[in-house]
């Protein structure tokens, strides 16, 4: 199961604007990828509620996941979004 951290870069976190380019670009790749705070439950990183609801801010840190072992190049994805200025 390939897994990835990433540190939150976006100034205003996965709220708004922000969560939905994530979630956005989540729904944009080829396999299920999952999303939690480090002491949180999984939820599908193409959800805006759920998301929106991690409520990670700038600083957080972040677990994605996937149970494809391809999901290599779309879990880098995703964390360099996470890891930009947004």
């Amino acid at each position: 199961m390939p897994e990835r951290r990433a540190v939150v870069a976006i100034a205003e976190g996965l709220h708004a604007r922000p969560a939905a380019l994530f979630v956005n670009l989540a729904a944009q790749q080829p396999v299920a990828v999952t999303i939690r705070k480090a002491d949180g439950d999984p939820v599908p990183a193409s959800s805006i509620l759920s998301v929106m609801g991690l409520g990670a801010g700038p600083g957080d840190e972040v677990i994605l996941a996937s149970d494809d072992a391809a999901a290599e190049p779309s879990l880098d994805a995703l964390v360099q979004y996470l890891e930009s200025a947004g």
